[in-house]
């Protein structure tokens, strides 16, 4: 069963092709979804870490728009990959991994998924507490349980929370600016400019870290798009509403972290309203936040029920997921963040800022080696009905992928300063972290050297499942 034009609204594909008669929806969809995924508390925090953690205030914004636009066009050149392939994004690492191999970057994706929920669950949390009066804990409870319901209903109640989301987004951040800017000397703290390498370094990590996140499952959220959709403006639309609103939280964060000084950690919600008022229009702040927060957690939820599937299916040979599995997998992954969410509420900064500049570590050789091979290598010569074939076309293991991938990781850990691990040539660089730099340009580089020779074994042209011929009615 599928969703049809006029069908129901409860989705019930998952990793299978998109037939071109179930495609729907438009470029403005795409970005109201990203700009409303970014206009939210997790992103305001995400620019604050570049303060909290010993920038300054002009450089912290620059460093952050830098980072912005490169890891956004990253996962934006992952999401122009959805309608013309009709698939989910990490599919289509089967090409490049084999059907088996590939279930080594999707568990990865993973621990992605549950680490952002989780700490995006905690936020939420903090601001579904303040509306109802109960503690935290009860707030995280009560945001997983609505997290479920969305999440089980799929793609187009997901685009339609983005289209509400981001019009109470921007309604939010514009009086939180507005009385930000009347109510603090913001010159002041833009006048406090002492550059350091390593601190401006950060800020770029912090936001392309941020864009780079998105890549594994962008192409998600586009694939039901039709085939005819210019992969040149699905680009634009994605990148642009992923960049702006991206970079107008962590600017607001900035500023509220510069402000704040040490009251912001572990009040981060609070501090935040308290900014905007009190009283009736704290409640609708607190309203918003957690609102804000519906979309990407969902977004986080559904594109681990696309992981799980890809894994299962690639051992089993299947294409399709029951709606009883899809739903079990749904709750075990909330589930699971939530669980970490009420155990690391009381040091979610900390902690956060650690697991996003670590993590980053495993995704950008991943999107250098899709990338290379979508737009350089195969381009869009897919063979479709091969992603689902252990025996097919990209075999089980894809041994060029895989070591490339395993350099692509292991020549990152000199450079990498995290709480998890500091590299022996950080302190070289002034305690600068290059890592996501060198994981983007060493395995891009690397993979189209060994790779490009293979490029005369892909198809000639994109080979689709048999779809029924139509019955003219």
């Amino acid at each position: 069963m599928s969703v049809s034009k006029t069908g129901a609204i409860a989705e019930r594909r998952t990793i299978d092709y998109i037939p071109d008669a179930e495609r729907h929806g438009g470029l403005a969809s795409q970005f109201t979804l990203w700009l409303a995924a970014n206009l939210q508390i997790t992103a305001i925090v995400t620019g604050a870490l570049a303060v909290v953690l010993g920038g300054d205030v002009f450089w912290s914004l620059i460093g952050l728009m830098v980072g912005q636009l490169l890891g956004g066009g990253v996962m934006a050149l992952h999401g122009a990959q959805g309608p013309q392939l009709g698939l989910p994004q990490m599919i289509s690492s089967r090409v490049q991994f084999g059907v088996y191999g590939a279930v080594i970057p999707i568990a990865l994706v993973c621990l992605m998924y549950v680490g952002f929920s989780a700490s995006g669950s905690v936020l939420a949390g903090q601001a579904v507490a303040q509306l109802l009066h109960v503690d935290d804990a009860i707030g995280i409870v009560v945001f997983t349980v609505v997290i479920v319901g969305f999440t089980v209903f799929g793609y187009r109640v997901i685009h339609a929370i983005g289209r509400v989301a981001s019009v109470i987004g921007v309604l939010a951040f514009v009086y939180m600016f507005a009385r930000l800017l009347t109510g603090h000397d913001i010159g002041s703290l833009l006048a406090n400019r002492h550059f350091t390498l390593s601190s401006f370094l950060l800020s770029m990590s912090l936001s392309a870290s941020w864009q780079i996140a998105f890549g594994p499952y962008v192409a998600d959220y586009s694939r039901y798009l039709p085939s005819s959709t210019s992969p040149r403006k699905t680009f634009w639309a994605i990148g642009l509403g992923s960049v702006i609103g991206a970079q107008v939280a962590m600017v607001f964060g900035v500023f509220a972290a510069a402000l704040a000084g040490k009251q912001f950690s572990h009040h981060e919600v609070s501090f935040v309203v308290s900014l905007g008022g009190s009283g009736a229009i704290a409640a609708l702040l607190y309203f918003a936040i957690a609102f804000g927060k519906i979309t990407i957690t969902t977004l986080n939820a559904y594109g681990s029920v696309m992981s799980i599937a890809t894994v299962v299916s690639g051992f089993r040979g299947e294409q399709r997921l029951s709606t009883r599995n899809r739903a079990i997998y749904i709750v075990g992954m909330v589930g699971l963040a939530m669980g970490l969410a009420l155990a690391g509420r009381h040091a979610f900064l900390k902690e956060f800022s650690s697991f996003i500049l670590f993590l980053l570590a495993f995704f950008t050789p991943w999107s250098a080696i899709n990338l290379v091979d979508y737009y350089f290598i195969t381009k869009d010569r897919y063979d479709v009905p091969a992603l689902y074939d252990p025996d097919g076309r990209y075999g089980r293991w894809n041994v060029t992928g895989i070591v490339v991938y395993a350099i692509g990781v292991l020549v990152q850990f000199p450079f990498i300063s995290s709480a998890f691990y500091t590299g022996p040539l950080v302190d070289k660089l002034d305690g600068a972290d290059i890592s996501w730099i060198v994981g983007l340009v060493v395995p891009a580089a690397l993979y189209y050297v060994v790779a490009r020779h293979k490029a005369h074994a892909a198809p000639a042209h994109l080979i689709l499942p048999a779809q029924p011929t139509s019955t003219g009615k």
